[in-house]
């Protein structure tokens, strides 16, 4: 539904995207990330025909987002982090200046108005002025505008920077409830939103695109060792004894006891699952085993080491790559 082909955008000498290409498919929730200043809100300006690009193209539903701006803009609702919004119109008036602008025909506009403002619960705020509104109620409104009319893609921009713990759990219903008839392109600085939320996850650093997958997928891409947390009724040295002719174990962290309760941290071998073989030896030891848990590679650790090294791990360089040359054959 969405096509970036080979988006450059600079300013003077800085290059704020730097040759960016990806796909956005239908019926999904894609999660945007990337630290700051690495191109996210440029690239998400861009495609809705906010800013123009330095080089490249953007296809909404085979649409130039730059030629033919009216005809692709009817396929997005667009969230900025910052919402265009009027602080001297009641949020009724406007929503219907929004109805307005969005080509939704006039006899319709009542009724497509009043569901979004169920949609995203600001009925009871409607005859008030945008300026008198909380910032978790502006936020909603913004919303409400980038939903109205029911486009097939809504882009959100840091949907819920600036909002409570209880605002943020009903923004993220809302955003599960548009996925089922809509894609929605997510950009968010908090990881643990985009894990629980998104489907797929788009990482970009320094203005190029680093991954693009599942979250679990990236994960397990980056994941080479699994770490097992144990706490045990025993010593250190216990421990290490009982650990010590245990096969599939690099390395064992420990941590000193307290009440005779000892934690340590054991690093699997690649490839290897050493739960089964942990608890038969405690077990066999007659020694409590009172936890017993596997931590894999986090989003946040694919995060910290696609942003923060300058070369890509491996697997994500050689998957970019066949990913651009995919697109490059397809528009030949």
């Amino acid at each position: 539904m969405i096509e970036v082909k080979n988006l450059v955008k600079k300013y003077g000498n800085h290059t704020a995207v730097d040759h960016l290409s990806f796909r956005i498919e239908a019926g999904k929730i894609y999660g945007f990330l990337g630290p700051n200043g690495a191109g996210k809100s440029t690239t998400m300006n861009i495609m809705t025909g906010y800013l123009g690009a330095t080089e490249g193209e953007v296809l909404i539903d085979g649409h130039d987002i730059l030629k033919e701006p009216e005809e692709a803009k009817r396929h997005i609702g667009y969230l900025p982090e910052q919402p265009p919004l009027y602080m001297d119109m009641t949020v009724r008036e406007y929503l219907e200046f929004a109805a307005e602008l969005k080509g939704i025909q006039r006899g319709k506009r009542e009724e497509a108005i009043t569901e979004v403002e169920k949609m995203v619960r600001i009925s009871d705020v409607e005859g008030r002025l945008i300026r008198n509104l909380s910032k978790g109620y502006r936020q909603r409104v913004g919303l409400a505008q980038a939903v109205l009319g029911f486009p097939e893609m809504i882009i959100l921009d840091e949907p819920t920077v600036g909002l409570d713990p209880k605002q943020i759990i009903e923004i993220r219903e809302l955003i599960r409830k548009l996925s089922k008839k809509h894609t929605v392109i997510l950009s968010s600085h908090i990881l643990a939103e985009i894990r629980e939320v998104c489907d797929y996850i788009l990482i970009i650093s320094k203005g190029r695109l680093v991954a693009s997958d599942t979250p679990e997928n990236l994960e397990k891409a980056l994941g080479d060792h699994t770490t097992v947390e144990i706490e045990a009724q025993a010593s250190p040295s216990e421990i290490r004894l009982i650990l010590k002719n245990v096969p599939g174990i690099e390395s064992v962290e420990m941590q000193p006891a307290v009440d005779y309760v000892t934690k340590a941290r054991i690093r699997e071998k690649k490839g290897e699952d050493v739960r089964e073989r942990v608890f038969r030896a405690f077990a066999s030891a007659q020694t409590p085993l009172l936890t017993l848990k596997a931590e894999g590679t986090s989003l946040e650790d694919v995060f910290m080491q696609l942003t923060q090294n300058d070369t890509l791990p491996k697997a994500f360089a050689e998957k970019i790559q066949w990913e651009e040359a995919d697109q490059n054959a397809g528009n030949l």
